[in-house]
């Protein structure tokens, strides 16, 4: 997710712009937005594939950015999705090195100043990923963690497997996040006085490429190929349909996961410690 992107990637692309037409679109930060670690040259890494499946095994703080990029009538909209959660890394009974991720809390950033949104802890909990067994194998010098895309459903109950049906009517339509509303909803403050809900529903799709670094964290970026229905909104604005495309620039949809205590479980234990743990979160101002 990313976690994604897992996370979770739930609140990119409500069309705002037609309601904050009067304030410029801001450009795309500097891409790469963060620096990978160094792996000095006498680092000694994994001398096999089995060696680093063994090295990577463990617990994981999970930290991901999916840059989003979708057109309106006023220019473009840009945003960040950024996810905080855990990622687990173990052998299976096969020898397989398995991955499972959960997720805890999503920021987003939006490049206009008077638009804010806010997606609940409960609708991120809530996106589980199936567990997957990655790929490892050495590449450029360097061991290569690949998660390929194991579709999720959010808001909406069927086959992942299966595109969306894009319909807002659909009765497999449902309510993830426990509001009493259809789909996961999103909360929308638009000049610090006009508030919203947006109600989604989405398929996450997204593959991860990881590079295992000598301090033991992993680094890459997650490539998104996710889908979004708007359901509805308290605004008539936003009942449009809205599902924004990944920025290309893989630079700009960062992730890290940075080795931890297994005893570091609880997520608000998590939050409480990410400026340790993390990056500073990219932004458009």
């Amino acid at each position: 997710m990313g976690m994604t992107r897992g996370v979770t990637h739930l609140i990119a692309g409500a069309s705002l712009l037609s309601l904050t037409a009067c304030t410029d679109p801001l450009p795309w930060p500097d891409s790469p937005l963060y620096q990978v670690p160094d792996n000095k040259p006498d680092w000694v890494k994994p001398a096999d594939k089995e060696a680093a499946k063994q090295a990577i095994a463990g617990h994981y703080a999970h930290y991901d950015v999916v840059a989003y990029e979708d057109e309106t009538d006023q220019g473009p909209m840009r945003s960040f999705i950024i996810s905080y959660g855990f990622t687990d890394f173990y052998l299976n009974d096969d020898g397989d090195l398995v991955e499972y991720d959960r997720f805890c809390h999503a920021e987003h950033r939006i490049n206009q100043k008077n638009v804010q949104s806010v997606f609940s802890d409960a609708a991120t909990q809530a996106i589980k990923p199936r567990v997957q067994v990655v790929d490892v194998f050495e590449k450029d010098g360097a061991w290569q963690v690949y998660r390929k895309a194991t579709p999720t459903l959010i808001g909406i109950d069927g086959d992942p497997s299966q595109p969306i049906s894009f319909d807002p009517n659909d009765p497999l339509i449902n309510d993830d996040d426990g509001d009493g509303k259809p789909g996961v909803t999103v909360k929308i403050t638009i000049a610090g006085f006009i508030k919203a809900d947006l109600y989604i529903a989405r398929r996450e799709i997204f593959n991860n490429h990881l590079t295992l670094y000598l301090d033991g964290s992993l680094w890459g970026y997650v490539e998104d190929y996710s889908e979004q229905m708007v359901i509805d909104a308290t605004l008539d604005m936003l009942k449009r349909p809205s599902n924004p495309a990944q920025n290309p620039d893989y630079g700009l949809s960062p992730m890290a996961l940075i080795p931890i205590s297994e005893d570091l479980q609880g997520c608000d234990e998590l939050m409480a410690m990410k400026d340790k743990l993390f990056p500073a979160e990219p932004g458009f101002y």
